[in-house]
């Protein structure tokens, strides 16, 4: 990253500034995250979670040979690229231009492309009903201010009957340090605080937001959208899985649920 992190802030942002902040944050941090998470996320296979949770065991999504899916947030596309693999129709989207230079070179080591576009979750550029299945592993729904606007668009473009499934960080986290360690277990930010987490650089300007919404929030999102609430997974720590990832550790997270895996459908 070239830029100077200063002290995190919970303060209130636009749209378009959390956009910003996001762009600005996935293109500098594309190589790193990449170097520092690629060996755990594997090149081509579906994790949701730092808890591990692998879709070919987990099977959220179903069958997925011959369903048109698209990836939400797609980073370097590991999953669309699993996805591809099993015979899926796929398209995956990332607002960082970086994340999806760091997909080409996936795509050329694993022999698998993947059809993707650079967007916005709120302004999504497929037509309506186009997709079977829509995915999100802890891409964009997280680091968009209106998360209603994000859900609907995803409802547009899903056909009638049309799966969701989506991780996001389990709203109760957000109360707790971001601390792996039984010292991250203390209540120390009211649940309630709808302030998004964001880190400024030292003009002041936002390059990291993160946006924190309770159960209920999520709930309200995706029904506002149109969406109908099927399951949350709430993912307990495996037994032997030793990997800590930021605030995800197997001292924390065999205690509370460090992930939320979202399903709902578009109604017919």
């Amino acid at each position: 990253m070239d830029y100077e992190v200063v002290a995190p802030q919970r303060v209130g942002l636009s749209e378009a500034e959390t956009s910003r902040a996001s762009r600005t944050y996935w293109d500098s941090a594309a190589d790193e995250y990449l170097a520092e998470h690629g060996e755990f996320l594997g090149d081509d296979r579906f994790i949701w979670c730092p808890e591990g949770v692998d879709e070919e065991q987990a099977q959220l999504l179903g069958p997925v040979a011959g369903r048109r899916i698209l990836e939400v947030g797609s980073g370097a596309a590991q999953c669309s690229r699993w996805l591809a693999n099993q015979g899926a129709d796929v398209y995956a989207f990332d607002i960082s231009i970086e994340q999806l230079r760091v997909a080409r070179q996936l795509d050329e080591r694993t022999h698998t492309a993947v059809r993707t576009v650079a967007a916005d979750a709120v302004r999504i550029p497929f037509a309506d009903g186009t997709f079977d299945i829509v995915c999100s592993a802890f891409g964009a729904l997280p680091f968009v201010a209106d998360a209603e606007a994000a859900l609907t668009e995803i409802a547009r473009v899903l056909k009638p009957g049309g799966l969701l499934v989506y991780s996001v960080t389990h709203p109760i986290r957000w109360s707790m340090p971001d601390d792996p360690t039984p010292a991250g277990l203390w209540i120390t930010l009211s649940y309630f605080d709808r302030t998004p987490y964001v880190e400024v650089d030292e003009a002041g300007t936002a390059i990291y937001a993160e946006h924190h919404r309770t159960t209920g929030d999520w709930i309200r999102a995706m029904t506002g959208a149109g969406l109908v609430v099927d399951d949350l997974l709430e993912p307990e720590w495996p037994a032997g899985h030793e990997q800590v990832w930021g605030g995800w550790g197997p001292e924390r997270g065999r205690l509370i649920p460090g992930t939320a895996i979202w399903s709902a459908h578009k109604p017919y």
